[in-house]
Formats: structure tokens, C-alpha cells, sequence
């Protein structure tokens, strides 16, 4: 049988559809994901019906060997099949990120504190004073106002006594907040202040989108870090397990890169190839998380640490992630923070 006979037996055979890879296998509502198989798209080009458990999502692209299909809203997670010509496929699992709070403005990371309290911004744009800057919510998950008198709160940080940080890139300064809510000022002139990290020593580093990383020792002492290229939103910074900073800044490039700064201020690119990296996480093993797109795919990106990168999960609008107790994450995008179960281990902050 030549190969012409073979694809038209192929393409009028009445064969079962068959999954046999689902990527990436976490998603957010509304993400899209890549169904790997044989025999997924009917006779006479017709779309394939997708469903996530009881809910049918939408077909973006469909072809014989696989599927791209968008996770409905009402989806959770479980099985996953495809229907071609009155025959069902195998089902193959994708865990499903859980809404948890809405109507917010975080962009980075959200904060978790030593309880498993998550704190999330509402940003604001640049200027604006809105009524609450800060929403903690509870292991219940319940959505409480926390800290009010605040303009453009953009990213917070606990040190290891567990008390909390918050970047103002409106007031060029960083603040300490109470746990009753008092806000003092920690330090001023911080350019527009945004990513912040603590290194082993206890020194903060905070990025100044316009070009510097600034380190503030524990007496308050303030030094000129290092210097990147500016940003057009926020830098975003994480330590490694090596003692070593990475940071990302989107510019205006769709190829931005992940920086690593040694411990003494030295810049070398870690990555590049993304689209608008923000927020970041490491796990145990060494590797970075991101929020950014790759290869045109957005979501959550892991970067190995010889530079191998991945879509681990696969959503729109995400700007950070923080690991949670019970090997899960918080993920939140640009107007909602979502948990989703992940067999990861997060790095300790």
C-alpha cells in the first residue's frame, strides 16, 4: 500500500480516538492546552468535541494526531476526552486551577505568610488611591481588607521574623506594615519601586524599574546593587538556592531575558526567549518558575537550571506565583488568584 493509500484508509477508517498526552497538565480556566493522540479529528474535517469532566470546552485547532483546546470556566480538575464520530477517547488527567479570590489587581507575586495566609495587591494604576491596597485571605480562604493607606502597593516580602514589606512605586519608598495594619516607612528613594527579595543575610533588594537593583542591609543601609536595562512595568526578583539573584523586567522586546546577579553585582543573562516575564519562584530542586510567554504560549514557565524551558502551566494574564503548603501554588493574574494542587516543593523564602 503506497503512502496516498494509506492516509485515505486512515482518513475513512472508523477508528476510536486516542489520547496519549495532555501539555501542559495544569492549566487556569481559559488556558489552552495541546491534546497529543491518533484519530482526533473526524471524516470530512469536522472538530472533535472536547470535554473536561462534565464540561465542554472549546476546539481551537484540531488535526488527526492532536487537539488544542481552551479549559471552559466551569472546569475543575479531572478527566479529559475527546469525541470524534460517536466514539469517546480514553480519559487523561489535567489538574485545573481553583479560583479562590477575584476582583483584584496584584502584579507579581502573591505572599504567603508562616500561618499560610496569602496577601494579594489591588495596585491600582499609577496614581490611583483606591480603598483597600492589600486583601489577606485566610486558609479558609476567606477575603478580608487588610491595609488601606497605601498608593500603588506592588510587592510584598516577609523576612524571617515574619514581618511584611510592601513596595509603593508611586512613593519611591518601601514600607513595614503591622499586623493591626500600621504602616512605617523602611526606606525612601527607591526610584519606582517595585520586586523585592531577602537573601540569607537578611538584606533586601528592591528593583527599581528604571535600572537598579538597590540592596538595603539590616541596619538600613542603602547600596546601588546592581544595574539592568530598564523596564517598561516592574522588575521581579527571586534567590536562587545558590545565594544568586534572578530577576526579570519586561521591555518592549518579545525575547526578554532572566538576568543572575552573583553576590557581588555581577549581571549575566540566565534565559532569554520569553515574552513579558514577571513574577518567579524556585522549588527545591533549583529550578525557576515564571509567569511569561513562551514560544507564544502563556502561562507558567519552568526554567531548569542549565537553561531547559518548559510550559508547566498554561494561562492567561498570570503576573506571579508563590508555593504553598501541601505542595500547591498560588497563581494570580492580573485580576484574580487561583490555588492549584502541584507536586512541587517549593523553595523556602
Amino acid at each position: 500500500m503506497g503512502i496516498s493509500d494509506r492516509l485515505l484508509g486512515k482518513k475513512s477508517a472508523n477508528g476510536k480516538p486516542h489520547i496519549e498526552a495532555v501539555a501542559p497538565g495544569f492549566a487556569l480556566p481559559g488556558g489552552e492546552v495541546r491534546i497529543l493522540g491518533s484519530w482526533l479529528r473526524p471524516p470530512e474535517l469536522r472538530r472533535p468535541s472536547v470535554r473536561f469532566g462534565e464540561v465542554e470546552g472549546s476546539v481551537v485547532i484540531s488535526a488527526d494526531d492532536f487537539v488544542i483546546a481552551r479549559v471552559p470556566d466551569e472546569a475543575v480538575s479531572g478527566p479529559v476526552v475527546v469525541g470524534t464520530n460517536g466514539h469517546v477517547s480514553n480519559a487523561h488527567t489535567i489538574q485545573v486551577a481553583t479560583p479562590i479570590a477575584d476582583n483584584l489587581h496584584p502584579v507579581t507575586n502573591p505572599a504567603l505568610d508562616r500561618e499560610g495566609n496569602i496577601y494579594v495587591t489591588f495596585s491600582g494604576s499609577r496614581g490611583q488611591k483606591v480603598p483597600v491596597a492589600i486583601f489577606k485571605i485566610d486558609t479558609n480562604y476567606v477575603v478580608k481588607p487588610y491595609l488601606n493607606e497605601m498608593m500603588n502597593a506592588t510587592a510584598i516580602a516577609f523576612d524571617r521574623a515574619g514581618q511584611m514589606y510592601v513596595s509603593s512605586r508611586h512613593d519611591e519608598a518601601v514600607y513595614t506594615v503591622a499586623p493591626n495594619g500600621t504602616m512605617s516607612t523602611y526606606a525612601e528613594g527607591m526610584g519606582v519601586a517595585t520586586g523585592m527579595a531577602f537573601d540569607q543575610a537578611q538584606n533586601l533588594y528592591v528593583g527599581d524599574r528604571s535600572g537598579t537593583i538597590f540592596k538595603i542591609a539590616p541596619d538600613r543601609q542603602i547600596f546601588v546593587f546592581a544595574t539592568i536595562e530598564p523596564s517598561v512595568s516592574a522588575y521581579h526578583l527571586a534567590f536562587g538556592p545558590h545565594g544568586y539573584l534572578f530577576v526579570s523586567g519586561p521591555t518592549t522586546s518579545s525575547f526578554d531575558c532572566i538576568y543572575k546577579v552573583d553576590p557581588h553585582g555581577s549581571v549575566s543573562v540566565f534565559y532569554r526567549g520569553l515574552g513579558r516575564p514577571q513574577g518567579m519562584a524556585f522549588d527545591v530542586d533549583g529550578n525557576l518558575y515564571v509567569a511569561a510567554s513562551l514560544s507564544g504560549k502563556r502561562g507558567i514557565v519552568k526554567i531548569t537550571p542549565d537553561g531547559k524551558a518548559s510550559l508547566q502551566v498554561s494561562g492567561q494574564g498570570l503576573v506571579g506565583l508563590a508555593f504553598a503548603p501541601g505542595k500547591s501554588a498560588i497563581l494570580a493574574t492580573n485580576s484574580t488568584v487561583h490555588r492549584i494542587s502541584w507536586n512541587i516543593q517549593g523553595l523556602p523564602l
